[in-house]
């Protein structure tokens, strides 16, 4: 602003000197330097703030740019491929053989096969129920050795999902794209919590059929041994009939 001031009276008074020195034969010109340093200073506002308004223009079209990458949305979904994992696995626990995750079933097998031994039950019952717990026990280790493979399986995917979730992270144009990664992530994690939690479930039901199994049998020796120790009432005579 200094140095437009300075250039205007520097006009009027190079303008002044011009006017001073003309013949005097020459038509005069009227000239108000006031009024020029004042037109000059007013152009030369104009001017600032034209600059000044295209600064501001610039600024808003660089937030709307900078809104439009806040709001594009990340380019890559790995939620389809996390759902067929999850279903896979919950699949597979559906598949549980004999007594599976279901209250009414199991509460049905410790009222029977698991129950206690008892004079009642005669000894072929008691040799049915247990063969039927020693299958209840390797079907129960043979459905955790499945559901283990199945997990060990979905590492492979797991990994491939997490490396292209940290990669469209990395190169995240906005926060909602770095956001929509994180929350993919997230869903990783889930996703490999679920797994965990179902080789825990079927770990824990082998585990828990075979300890059933060992209870009941301890219980079924008891009445075998009481039953063998336990006098019977021999030989009784009976009258007996012939040829009629």
């Amino acid at each position: 602003m200094n140095r437009l001031r300075r250039l205007a009276f520097a006009s009027i008074i190079a303008i002044t000197v011009a006017v001073d020195f003309k013949p005097s034969s020459a038509q005069l010109v009227v000239f108000d330097p006031n009024n020029y340093a004042q037109n000059v200073l007013t152009a030369a506002r104009a001017l600032q703030q034209i600059n000044n308004q295209i600064v501001s223009l610039q600024n808003q079209a660089q937030m709307l740019i900078n809104q439009a990458r806040n709001l594009a949305t990340l380019p890559f979904s790995s939620l389809l491929q996390l759902e067929q994992s999850i279903l896979r696995t919950q699949q597979l626990l559906a598949q549980a053989q004999r007594i599976a995750y279901d209250i009414q079933q199991i509460d049905r097998a410790f009222s029977t096969t698991y129950a206690p031994a008892s004079s009642s039950v005669s000894d072929q019952a008691l040799i049915a129920n247990a063969q039927s717990r020693w299958q209840n026990a390797m079907s129960g280790f043979q459905d955790a050795m499945r559901t283990q493979a199945t997990v060990v399986g979905n590492l492979d995917t797991n990994r491939t999902q997490m490396s292209a979730l940290v990669t469209s992270s990395q190169g995240a144009t906005g926060a909602l794209q770095a956001s929509q990664a994180g929350n993919q992530l997230l869903a990783l994690a889930a996703q490999q919590l679920a797994d965990l939690t179902a080789v825990v479930a079927a770990h824990g039901r082998a585990q828990n059929l075979e300890s059933a199994q060992h209870a009941a049998a301890q219980d079924q020796v008891r009445e075998q041994l009481r039953r063998f120790i336990t006098p019977s009432q021999g030989y009784q005579p009976t009258t007996v009939q012939m040829f009629h």
